[in-house]
């Protein structure tokens, strides 16, 4: 009785020995990013998997400057990429991650709508009477809402279509505003215009970056991640040539590139 019960012990020893081995050898990543990478994320993360199956990375979407907020406050999230670069070296001033913050590219706004031929148009369209509703991100906290606002402001548009916007939380809900006929038009980033949805369901024309501050963006691994090795291996493989063809397919200008 005693060596089965023995046997049982070792075994479940064991057994609890590999699981642990198994666990040690996956990776689990959290990942929060900008609104507009929704698209070459997800492409870049199932590329990733298939080379790393064993790692598991959740991405969530939504407005860096509230990304920003939360993970002063000790949001569980390993990485962040910020459509500002400011907000991640804020984080790392301020203790909450860890140097050196990456730049991976410079993003750019669009006009894109669902109901006319935004190709055809410029900031001046905006002011047809028969474009009620503009919808922007909002500029308190949302990049590609600050942007957009000074874009219309050197354009001289700002006064005259500000009673004309309406606010998404972010570039992506911005877009969603346009594909769901709540605005006639709005001001998105050029990675969701191109994205197979939205390019078959309207077209889209680029603001001048000369318009507005650059759209630099970056991305860095939080203090919570010190010691995830998988937050590292998934920040490296962002630097690939694979990584990086997707990023250009969506429109971003990729650091050391010229914005054309």
């Amino acid at each position: 009785m005693r060596f089965v019960h023995s046997f049982w012990l070792r075994s479940l020893c064991l057994l609890a020995g590999l699981l642990l081995a198994g666990a040690a050898s996956a990776g689990a990543l959290t990942v929060a990013a900008a609104a507009d990478l929704k698209f070459a994320l997800d492409e870049i993360v199932a590329a990733y998997r298939k080379a790393h199956p064993q790692d598991r990375i959740q991405v969530v979407y939504g407005s860096s400057g509230k990304f920003h907020t939360q993970i002063q406050q000790g949001a569980p999230y390993d990485l962040f990429f910020s459509a500002d670069i400011a907000y991640p070296q804020a984080l790392v001033r301020d203790g909450h991650a860890l140097a050196p913050v990456r730049p991976y590219a410079f993003g750019r706004i669009v006009l894109w709508s669902r109901s006319r031929d935004a190709s055809r148009m410029t900031l001046a369209s905006l002011t047809d009477p028969a474009i009620r509703r503009i919808a922007i991100a909002n500029p308190k906290h949302a990049p590609y809402g600050k942007r957009a606002e000074e874009a219309l402001r050197a354009a001289g548009l700002w006064e005259r279509v500000q009673p004309k916007l309406v606010f998404g939380e972010n570039v992506a809900q911005t877009a969603q505003f346009v594909q769901t006929g709540n605005a006639d038009v709005g001001i998105i980033a050029l990675s969701l215009a191109l994205s197979p949805v939205l390019a078959r369901e309207g077209g889209h024309w680029t603001i001048p970056d000369r318009l507005h501050a650059p759209l630099e963006q970056g991305y860095v691994i939080t203090r919570r991640a010190a010691d995830n090795p998988t937050a590292r291996q998934f920040a490296a493989y962002m630097a690939s040539p694979a990584a990086r063809a997707v990023m250009a397919r969506y429109g971003f200008v990729l650091p050391g590139e010229p914005v054309r």
